[in-house]
């Protein structure tokens, strides 16, 4: 029997990219899915064909989980709707892209709600039931994780959290049958780009969702910690432990560097 046929897997950002791509490699592997997003439209379609397409059991949750008590309220609708998770996918998450002082500083602070605190409030929340039921947590983190990323400054370091959240957890629970995974993706085909607003924030060919999400629900079959996409991107994790920190992050700078004036930083006047 599939591990994964009979749980209920809660997957945040699950309306486009990864998220839905992850509900589409579980739904005809007997899992029932709690699609979690803020769009309720795009959640629906694409609950709409899952259920038709096989047979699954979907429920979607359509919320801002970074707003003020948006987790507390997908923990009561989990409770409402009868869902007890076994799983949990923290997928949700974005990426503002420019140099840190010419960004606004709202964005930045979201950025850092969504792709951190949340991970780690919805994760404290639901732990204690997802290890008496021996489940398993799968946290999206990112390449960008391994080394300072300059010009995404703040997305860089909200991923090197969850990374090392992640693996962490899975140093504390692997003993108690809980399977704990941090996947870290290159750059994708998904929206993701599109709220960024530049190519050149994308390094390297874009993977497909489906292979990444496919690697990640492997990877947490194995009890791996953590687990990078694609032998160019595992190349290039590996890098900054030969370079000092100065020289990857001078590296990375060189590689995100825009092509607009308007999101480097502000030229030093004159003394």
């Amino acid at each position: 029997m599939d591990w994964f046929d009979g749980k209920t897997v809660i997957i945040t950002g699950g309306s486009t990219g990864i998220g839905a791509a992850f509900a589409e490699a579980l739904a005809p592997r007997g899992a029932r899915l709690v699609l979690v997003a803020r769009s309720k439209e795009r959640l629906e379609t694409l609950a709409r064909d899952l259920r038709s397409t096989h047979r699954a059991q979907v429920d979607t949750v359509a919320l801002d989980l970074a707003a003020p008590g948006g987790v507390a309220q997908l923990v009561s609708a989990l409770e409402a709707a009868g869902a007890t998770p076994d799983v949990l996918v923290n997928n949700a998450g974005f990426a503002t892209y420019g140099a840190f002082a010419t960004q606004g500083l709202e964005p930045q602070l979201d950025e850092v709600a969504l792709n951190v605190s949340v991970v780690v409030e919805l994760t404290h929340r639901l732990l204690p039931g997802l290890v008496a039921r021996r489940g398993g947590l799968l946290n999206v983190a990112s390449t960008a994780a391994f080394q300072p990323v300059p010009f995404m400054a703040v997305y860089g370091a909200t991923k090197a959290f969850v990374l090392s959240f992640t693996e962490a957890l899975w140093a504390e629970y692997r003993s108690q049958g809980l399977r704990v995974l941090a996947l870290c993706p290159g750059a994708t085909e998904t929206p993701f780009f599109d709220r960024v607003g530049a190519a050149e924030a994308s390094v390297g060919a874009k993977a497909s969702p489906h292979e990444v999400a496919a690697l990640g629900l492997r990877a947490l079959l194995e009890d791996r910690p953590s687990v990078v996409h694609g032998f160019g991107n595992r190349l290039g994790t590996l890098a900054p432990r030969f370079v000092t920190r100065a020289q990857a992050a001078r590296i990375t700078e060189s590689l995100m560097r825009p092509r607009t004036t308007a999101a480097l930083p502000a030229p030093r006047s004159a003394p």
